[in-house]
This record gives structure tokens, C-alpha cells and sequence, in this order.
């Protein structure tokens, strides 16, 4: 009986992942609206040669379908600025909302997910100086929205 671990230690990562992707797409129907979000996570415990060794991934969650629909490994000399454009790529979010953390605020992430025709909500800190100071001074000046109802 051959063990578990040559069995998948033969398997070309990156090709698993791409079926692994197809499948579940196959499986679940996204529907206008869900909301997808992203996150990232570091999995306590892992190792790599008998060294103790974080690995960082960013997720994205179908959250109508309960289901993660991918997820990248952030490398080691990196963060999660660099790993959700990857991720996007992978999954298709046309007429979802995805919302990141502040993190991921950032102008070329945006533009990502608008290029797939889809929404986001990004969080802000002061990581975007200027604009959290103008969403501040935005809120603190403007004039008050009037709303009309039918």
C-alpha cells in the first residue's frame, strides 16, 4: 500500500489547484451580489523541515455557499498587498461585493476587482494617510444628503 504523503507530495501544486478551482466553480453558482470576502491567515504550527515555519495564506469566501472559493500562500518576503491580486485572478467575482481590511486598501487591488466588474468595500486606516483625512474631512464638511423616497 503506498502512504498518503507520496501521493500527494507527486501532485504538481499550482495544476491541483487550478482543477481544484474548476470544481468547486462547477459546484457552486455565484449569484449577483454575494459577498465575497478576503482575508488572510497565518496557519500556527506548520513546519517546513522540522523547523517551525508560518505560512500566511489570503483567502476568499463564497459567504452565501459557505465555501472558500481559493487561496494563495503569501511568500515568505511579501504580504497580503502582493498575494490578492494573484487570488483575484483565480476566482471569478463578476456582481459580488468583495471586502478586504485595511490591508488591502489599496489603489491597484481596486482596480482589479472593478476590471471583473465587480463591487468592493475597502477598509481604511491611517495606512492611506491622505485618504483617510479626506473621508474624515468629507464626513466633517459636507453638506447634509438629502434622501427621496417614493
Amino acid at each position: 500500500m503506498i502512504p498518503y504523503n507520496r501521493v500527494f507530495s507527486s501532485i504538481n501544486p499550482n495544476q491541483f489547484e487550478h482543477c481544484f478551482i474548476d470544481w468547486v466553480l462547477s459546484l457552486v453558482a455565484l449569484t449577483d451580489g454575494e459577498v465575497i470576502p478576503i482575508d488572510g491567515k497565518t496557519l500556527r504550527g506548520a513546519k517546513a523541515n522540522g523547523k517551525k515555519s508560518p505560512i500566511h495564506m489570503v483567502s476568499a469566501w463564497a459567504s452565501k455557499n459557505n465555501m472558500v472559493l481559493g487561496q494563495v500562500k503569501v511568500s515568505e518576503r511579501s504580504n497580503e498587498i502582493t498575494a490578492i491580486p494573484k487570488l483575484l485572478e483565480l476566482i471569478a467575482i463578476k456582481g459580488c461585493v468583495v471586502t478586504i481590511d485595511a490591508m488591502g486598501c489599496q489603489e491597484d487591488i481596486a482596480k482589479a476587482i472593478i476590471k471583473q466588474e465587480a463591487d468592493y468595500i475597502l477598509a481604511v486606516k491611517e495606512n492611506q494617510k491622505q485618504l483617510h483625512q479626506d473621508i474624515e474631512d468629507e464626513f466633517r464638511f459636507s453638506k447634509a444628503v438629502q434622501t427621496y423616497y417614493p
